[in-house]
């Protein structure tokens, strides 16, 4: 167990009295499961889960106290950038936290613009608090400034939520390794092993106070969702039915504007998918506040969906897939494996459904639809002049074997690759973030962008030949590379 935490927490954690606490003794005292604790004492919803998190906490180590065993500890992985304002917090918490490391750079707060700017009238992304109450829209319409405006969302999240983003090394990597993009997050890793059990922990505190479900690790699709499903005319059908069928899981709520908008697409996408000959079926996962509301957008769904009563089936759902925002569709193969995430940017991508069932491609090119991504972690991008018919096609297939050889390695490992890849033409997107970064018009011009921790690495060559780029990257891997701020 002690190599593999050893490996995501570092050699040493800090405990409430300042007392340091070897990673390695966490097996000594049975540990099975560590919680991953991302938040910020500055944060209002970080604020409101201690006490919670706290119980829940407490309910592990009586049970340790009795048995002699403890089988959870939580490491709080902190987004503070004042050592004081840290102490304070680890002060006040039961469990352990990552030591505090003095930030080699400190970035510049979120221009006044951007941190006034709250839920606008047209969006294309709601961000949910745990208890799904508090939504935060992104906005991406065709004006410039706007778009840079959610460039900037993209990489700070809600005002108010996400703090300044932590730069030491360990910390900044556990962000990215689990794809944090708002806090408080709570993520539950295997000890043994140091991989991920469950996405969701601040829904398996709501929904299994007394720890009964413990170790909360993913089931198969089929038994989370087994039981009654209904059709909008009051029909029912058992889940059995979903057997054999690829199966795009919805969450969605009518209160949520882009919600709207992705099920006026979808409906269409359904259609043609099925006029197709192909076994398809959409599941909705309702967010809505209240069942009249519920009933009066699904109404407009030809598919089917979980009943809105069956509160404890659809909060189990959000946790297997960890959800955190919506509209987010999960495209299930007929086994009930996930091919994609990413449902929603392939739906608005491919309006024919030409491509369904949606495999991922490990080279994107970048759109309006999919520039949501560059938030999920670090991003190679290759920015090449499009007005060359040829360009866009010719680098994809210079970075594709590079993207296919580090996805398969880490596939291998059951883990998410470190690196999205991404080619970018000439657009108003790639303007846009190419601004908000500070990038050279130069092109071709290869880049890795870091949003959460807003940083870039620039490769500004003549020539990209795959040398370079598999060099770029595996340097990037090894942090040999030097950050500059974007």
């Amino acid at each position: 167990m002690a190599g593999a935490l050893t490996e995501v927490l570092g050699e040493v954690l800090v405990a409430a009295d300042g007392e340091e606490v070897a990673v390695s003794a966490l097996a000594a005292r049975g540990v099975s499961l560590v919680g991953l604790y991302f938040g910020c004492s500055l944060s209002g919803p970080c604020a409101q889960l201690g006490a919670s998190l706290a119980a829940f906490y407490g309910r592990f180590r009586g049970e340790a106290a009795a048995a002699g065993a403890q089988r959870l500890e939580i490491v709080f992985v902190s987004a503070e950038q004042e050592q004081q304002q840290w102490q304070e917090a680890v002060r006040a918490m039961p469990w352990l936290a990552l030591p505090f490391a003095e930030k080699h750079r400190k970035f510049d707060c979120l221009p006044a613009a951007v941190a006034s700017w709250h839920r606008p009238k047209c969006c294309n992304m709601i961000t949910l608090c745990p208890e799904h109450s508090k939504p935060f829209c992104s906005q991406n319409k065709d004006q410039r400034a706007l778009r840079m405006l959610l460039l900037a969302v993209l990489a700070w999240g809600e005002p108010g939520l996400w703090s300044e983003v932590p730069s030491a090394a360990l910390q900044l990597k556990l962000w990215n390794k689990y794809r944090v993009s708002n806090i408080p997050s709570l993520i539950f890793i295997d000890a043994s092993t140091g991989k991920v059990v469950c996405r969701n922990g601040l829904l398996v505190i709501r929904d299994d106070p007394e720890g009964l479900e413990f170790p909360w690790g993913p089931k198969p699709f089929s038994e989370v969702v087994a039981g009654p499903l209904l059709r909008n005319n009051g029909q029912t059908l058992d889940s059995s039915a979903l057997e054999g069928s690829h199966v795009g899981v919805y969450f969605s709520a009518h209160w949520c504007p882009p919600c709207r908008s992705l099920t006026r697409v979808l409906v269409e996408s359904y259609r043609k998918i099925k006029e197709a000959g192909q076994k398809f079926e959409i599941l909705f996962v309702s967010a809505d506040r209240s069942e009249d509301s519920f009933k009066q957008y699904f109404s407009e769904m030809p598919w089917v969906a979980v009943p809105y009563a069956d509160e404890a089936r659809r909060s189990r759902l959000n946790r297997l897939y960890g959800i955190q925002g919506i509209p987010t569709l999960i495209v299930l193969d007929s086994q009930g494996e996930v091919i994609t995430r990413q449902g929603r940017v392939e739906v608005l991508n491919d309006i024919e459904c030409r491509e369904f069932p949606w495999h991922p491609k490990p080279v994107l090119e970048l759109t309006d639809s999919n520039a949501v991504q560059l938030n999920e972690g670090p991003c190679l991008v290759l920015f090449v002049d499009s007005e060359d018919d040829g360009e866009s096609e010719a680098a994809k297939q210079l970075i594709q074997p590079i993207a296919e050889k580090i996805i398969a390695k880490y596939k291998a490992k059951e883990e998410e690759a470190p690196l999205l890849f991404f080619v970018a033409g000439e657009d108003d997107m790639t303007d846009s973030l190419r601004d908000y970064t500070n990038l050279p018009e130069a092109a071709p011009l290869l880049t890795i962008l870091d949003m959460s921790a807003r940083a870039k690495y620039v490769m500004d060559v003549e020539e990209i030949t795959p040398e370079i780029v598999e060099a770029f990257v595996s340097d990037f891997l090894a942090d040999k590379l030097k950050p500059e701020p974007i």
